[in-house]
């Protein structure tokens, strides 16, 4: 997959100025535009899985990009859970990878 953006100048749609942001993904910095997403960041960054499984370790990132399937669940200055699609990156955020451990009844 190729990431392609498309300059503010050519949207038709409210086009607006582009600053630049940055922000952290396991200590690594990933840039980026203002108005982004975290996902949208991190798969322009090149990135395409962030969390993997609890059961099987397996990798896992953007599915559905619209919030409902919570794969691309990240932790994002300390708050857990987070969804990356949903959340707009600031200037500065340090995002953590999530994997939980399945709980011993599950094993």
């Amino acid at each position: 997959m190729t990431a392609r953006r498309l300059p503010a100048r050519h949207d038709p749609i409210r086009p607006r100025g582009e600053r630049a942001i940055g922000i952290s993904v396991d200590g690594e910095p990933v840039p980026g535009i203002e108005g982004q997403t975290i996902a949208g960041l991190v798969l322009a960054s090149g990135r395409l899985a962030w969390r993997t499984t609890s059961a099987e370790g397996r990798p896992r990132g953007l599915f559905c990009g619209i919030g409902v399937c919570f794969d691309c669940i990240v932790t994002v200055n300390g708050e857990r859970d987070v969804r990356a699609c949903q959340r707009r990156a600031t200037d500065g955020d340090v995002v953590e990878t999530q994997h939980d451990e399945l709980p011993e009844a599950a094993r």
